[in-house]
């Protein structure tokens, strides 16, 4: 089985700054790419990467692969190991868990998270994106994620488990310094900086747990606490569901509105075409999604032999789901590289697919509509002030670093 002579570097600048010819080069050999660092096959064509994520025989976990010397080898080998909290709060959650552990976890909460369900959180958003909009409106620029777009998610994830407002800048921090060590570069800086990080994180969710278990709430952590007395959680895949679910929408989301902002902001006329309509404010929402997917990289472990893009793997083997390759791949969407606000059928792997499926994605095309309904209703002659835009390097995260935008607000 060759390995192809394709260079393929995340976190070199060219890639931060334009992964796409990369990914248009891995597509068109038509074949998957080593990828050594990671010791698994990249997949960057929709569908080899449509077929492993739906696959149930595709897993996250490395359980029943691996022996537990096997597993404390990889975990040094990768720098993982030494890190109690961590191990058990963070490297184990829903979402790096497979089948009847998976199905449980993710049963006691999705309901919470169907479009019907969050709803009720809509004047929630409208509320606070107003607010922050008040206190911003006098100033003639602002830098559109730090000043904006980052306080949002977590208020909302924070609104909707029971973390209390004065929270969710440090819940931001923890999970920024959390979710850095998930990428290629796992330095013992970052690795120090993610347990301590993970452990203060459990700490604050323990002490919320029990003031809750006091003082019962409506909200999601106070529902949970009853599903763990009655069994269906362990105190640590309460923790881990709680630290997840704070988690998991909020770094990503905040990267789908900056690098959603920035690509209206570099094709104006389908801003204008929001402006003047708000019916395609949804369109225009999931075509963000799709061309600048905020997570482009997911992994699978193979459960069984495998053939896909024409080659054998054996079981045991790890792939490399390119998802921002994948929603721009040309056999899937007609002119897969531009920015189409009507695109539809739009069927975009920005949340993932099967049994991994985000689970929080209504939420977030919650947050987008809102957000973006209410700026262009509100701002006119919204530009960019600073035209060089620089993306977050890695490979697992997708979106600019700061936007400084200027903006008017309307008569």
């Amino acid at each position: 089985m060759s390995k192809q002579q394709i260079h393929f570097d995340p976190f070199s600048n060219a890639f931060s700054e334009n992964p796409y010819r990369i990914y248009r080069e891995l597509r068109e050999s038509g074949k998957a790419h080593y990828f050594e660092p990671q010791n698994l096959w990249l997949l960057s064509r929709y569908e080899d990467v449509s077929a492993i994520a739906r696959n149930p025989k595709m897993v996250r976990s490395l359980d029943g692969l691996e022996t537990v010397e096997q597993t404390k080898k990889r975990q040094r080998a990768a720098n993982w190991h030494d890190m109690p909290y961590h191990e058990r709060v963070v490297q184990f959650s829903l979402l790096d868990s497979d089948g009847d552990i998976h199905r449980r976890l993710r049963k006691q909460i999705f309901g919470e998270f169907t479009a019907r369900s969050i709803a009720h959180l809509e004047n929630v958003v409208q509320t606070f994106v107003d607010g922050l909009l008040d206190k911003l409106q006098q100033r003639d620029d602002i830098e559109f994620i730090n000043d904006f777009a980052a306080h949002i998610p977590g208020y909302v994830i924070g609104y909707l488990l029971g973390a209390p407002e004065e929270n969710c800048s440090q819940l931001r921090l923890w999970s920024e310094q959390i979710v850095q060590f998930f990428d290629v570069d796992r330095s013992d800086e970052k690795k120090t900086i993610a347990e301590n990080a993970t452990k203060e994180f459990y700490h604050f969710l323990e002490d919320l747990r029990a003031e809750r278990a006091r003082k019962p709430q409506d909200d999601l952590i106070s529902k949970m606490i009853i599903d763990e007395r009655e069994g269906r959680y362990t105190r640590d895949e309460f923790i881990s569901t709680c630290m997840l679910i704070l988690m998991a929408g909020h770094g990503s989301t905040i990267d789908v509105l900056g690098s959603g902002m920035h690509t209206l902001l570099q094709h104006p006329q389908s801003m204008r075409a929001l402006q003047e309509d708000p019916e395609l404010t949804p369109t225009a929402i999931q075509e963000m999604f799709r061309f600048e997917s905020p997570l482009p990289f997911f992994h699978r472990h193979a459960l069984e032999d495998v053939k896909i893009a024409g080659q054998h793997f054996k079981k045991g083997t790890t792939f490399g789901l390119l998802y921002g390759s994948a929603n721009r791949d040309p056999e899937q969407f007609e002119q897969a590289d531009e920015f189409i606000i009507t695109r539809t059928p739009n069927r975009h792997l920005a949340f993932g697919q099967g049994a991994h499926l985000c689970l929080g994605n209504n939420l977030a095309r919650l947050n987008m509509r809102i957000i973006f309904d209410t700026l262009l209703h509100r701002f006119s002659n919204i530009q960019l002030v600073d035209e060089r835009v620089i993306y977050k390097s890695g490979l697992s995260v997708r979106g600019p670093k700061a936007l400084n935008i200027s903006w008017q607000v309307k008569a």
